[in-house]
């Protein structure tokens, strides 16, 4: 609760909405930041699932032609770097491109690539372009999947997304500046009888500024809360709509995964103190820039 204040600032109508205003901007802010925290996540967890792994896809098999699959094996396993190479069986193919073509086909119906599993060193990869031409010889139209090159384009598509993510979030920083300074200034202007009347008494600009910075300390806090309270709330129908959607078992979601570390949940927590300190800190700085101006 606010300390008696000499210059009734609960009584001005000027700031009844800027505990809203904070509210809607912590709200939008903790939005962009807890999407820029699950994306920077599941890049963590693709990035470590995906490490030193290859796939070799060869094209069906056709009768009257020779099997490219020992010929590949045989190459991708006696190449330094390469731990192992395992070929996939037809099953276990079927069974990656289900959740998307269902169950209605069956492995001898679906003209699908053989695939190999390939497990590299990461301290010691092979040179994959190498390798790309001498598997091309030794089995025709083979092709090596290395999972970086979409990995790293992945990379960049958050990269931009956290750009922007940023970008919003210093916009409505600086949108609550403004609006600050805007209720402050207001707040000035209706009982500028009472400040001249304090300056006359010999009170501090300090002091009157203290006044102000209280109140917006106070409502800044108010409205974080509100618009913490709404982040969270809005946070978890995402991640229980997340979890409604998905489709055969975890394979595959309409909506992303909700996953945040404690740390991430922390960061979230502490947008209503920053809501609150940067409201306190323009108070005081607009009623000090403005008392200085004042005969």
């Amino acid at each position: 609760m606010l300390r008696r204040l000499d210059i009734p600032l609960n009584r001005d109508s000027s700031v009844r909405f800027l505990p809203w205003i904070i509210a809607l901007m912590v709200y939008l802010a903790g939005l962009a930041l807890a999407g820029t925290l699950v994306l920077q996540g599941a890049l963590q967890r693709w990035d470590r699932s995906l490490a030193g792994t290859l796939t070799v896809q060869l094209p069906p098999a056709e009768s009257g032609k020779p099997d490219a699959m020992p010929a590949a094996l045989e190459l991708l396993r006696r190449t330094p770097g390469v731990t192992s190479a395992e070929p996939l069986s037809r099953e276990a193919t079927a069974r990656l491109v289900e959740p998307w073509l269902g169950t209605a086909l069956t492995p001898d119906e679906l003209a699908l690539p053989r695939l190999i599993d390939l497990r590299i060193d990461p301290t010691a990869s092979p040179d994959l372009a190498a390798l790309r031409a001498r598997l091309a010889a030794a089995a025709p139209g083979a092709v090596l999947d290395d999972h970086r090159i979409w990995l790293d384009r992945l990379a960049g598509l958050v990269l931009s997304i956290e750009v922007t993510a940023l970008t919003i979030v210093l916009l409505i920083a600086g949108a609550a500046v403004l609006t600050v300074v805007f209720t402050t200034r207001a707040g000035l202007a209706v009982h500028h009888a009472v400040v001249e009347v304090l300056h006359l008494i010999g009170a501090r600009d300090g002091y009157i500024a203290g006044q102000f910075q209280r109140q917006a300390l106070d409502l800044g806090l108010r409205g974080g809360i509100v618009g913490l309270a709404l982040t969270l709330l809005t946070l978890i129908a995402i991640g229980r709509a997340g979890a409604a959607t998905a489709l055969f078992g975890e394979h595959v979601r309409l909506l992303p995964a909700l996953e945040l570390a404690p740390w991430h949940w922390l960061m979230l927590a502490l947008l209503p103190l920053a809501a609150a300190l940067i409201a306190m800190l323009t108070a005081r700085i607009t009623v000090l820039r403005a008392l200085q101006r004042m005969p």
